[in-house]
């Protein structure tokens, strides 16, 4: 794949990434006049939070940053470290049960986690005016967001399978192209799978990563704005293991890809970053009102949009391709070595929603 079609492959990714994210964020526009005036919050909430203690809270927080910003970075890197760790590369038997595992922590963050999170915000008595009480907005938006990422899935696959063919000598025919899987019966068809695997794995890995970034920017801010340490102090520790275990899921995404050493520090950096960034930005801004209905409104339709996004990716792009994998289908033993480790990964995660 040369340059041109790289660049055009992210060029259309994040073009559609950024219209589908613009629909989503249409209902922000309602007028919130009944929300707006509605009493959402418990009498004794109006006093002010019990337990609050803002130096504790900070040293609490810059605890977090550093432990979370360590564990993204550690747990996205190790996927690609081959090199170093053979065991590691994608074709070994262990890098199919990690990758279970994180894509059952990813799937579990999407059900357990980002969803219930968007329908606890986007629904009463949280916002007590029309048309959230009249409608289920969580539930469409994962929805719009799940399609959304179908879309780019096939479209991009598509139109690149067609530059690919176009772009060899000769002329495929439509029957050979889709069959060549099976046949084997036709070089250039042949020729073009690899190129075709390869630009699904780089679309993946950047659907993956923006899924993944969305509610990570959330629980940041979230946990930055907080100024109870008894809010703070379970997160810490949830969320360390959370962000290591999606770094795995996304890392191995990106080993698959075969991005270049510039693009895989980018994608790297910019995950291992991103709850660090949202913890500071928390600390940061003053006067953020986590139950005002604006706030509720936007953080719910983005938690929604990436529930949509990871539900998708894990189960569609991670799961199904591994479990249907010729080397997992021919052995028993890596069969229920793959089925135990999805297992685990997201009971694992189903269990730190009790903190986090």
């Amino acid at each position: 794949m040369n340059k041109t079609q790289q660049h055009c492959a992210r060029d259309i990714t994040w073009i559609f990434l950024l219209l589908l994210l613009t629909l989503l964020l249409l209902p922000c526009t309602v007028d919130g006049d009944g929300a707006g005036e509605c009493k959402c919050k418990n009498d004794d909430e109006e006093g002010g939070e019990k337990g609050v203690d803002k130096a504790l809270a900070r040293n609490y927080k810059i605890g977090a940053l550093v432990s979370i910003l360590l564990a993204s970075a550690i747990g996205v890197t190790l996927p690609l470290l081959s090199k170093i760790f053979p065991a590691l590369h994608p074709e070994k038997d262990l890098f199919f049960m990690v990758k279970a595992f994180a894509a059952g922590i990813i799937l579990s963050t999407g059900f357990i986690h980002v969803l219930p999170d968007a329908f606890e915000k986007l629904t009463p008595p949280s916002l007590c005016g029309d048309p959230w009480k009249d409608f289920s907005f969580a539930g469409f938006v994962a929805m719009v967001a799940a399609i959304g990422t179908l879309m780019v899935d096939s479209l991009a696959t598509a139109y690149f399978k067609k530059s690919t063919v176009r772009g060899m000598d000769g002329v495929v025919d439509e029957e050979d192209l889709h069959n060549h899987h099976a046949t084997h019966s036709h070089a250039h068809a042949s020729m073009a799978s690899p190129s075709t695997e390869l630009l699904r794995h780089r679309v993946i890995s950047q659907v993956l990563e923006l899924g993944i970034v969305v509610h990570s920017v959330i629980i940041g801010i979230s946990l930055g704005a907080s100024e109870n340490p008894k809010t703070i102090r379970p997160l810490i520790a949830a969320l360390t293991f959370h962000q290591f275990f999606e770094g795995m899921g996304l890392g191995g995404c990106i080993s698959q890809a075969r991005l270049k050493r510039r693009a895989v520090i980018i994608m790297a950096l910019f995950f291992s970053l991103t709850t660090p960034v949202g913890i500071a930005i928390g600390m940061i801004i003053s006067g953020y009102e986590e139950n005002s209905p604006r706030a509720l409104i936007v953080e719910g339709i983005l938690n929604a949009a990436s529930a949509g996004i990871l539900i998708y990716m894990s189960l569609v792009d991670l799961l199904a391709p591994d479990l249907m994998h010729p080397k997992i289908q021919a052995s028993t033993t890596l069969q229920i070595g793959v089925n135990a480790s999805l297992l685990i990964g997201a009971a694992f995660m189903s269990v730190l929603a009790k903190w986090a």
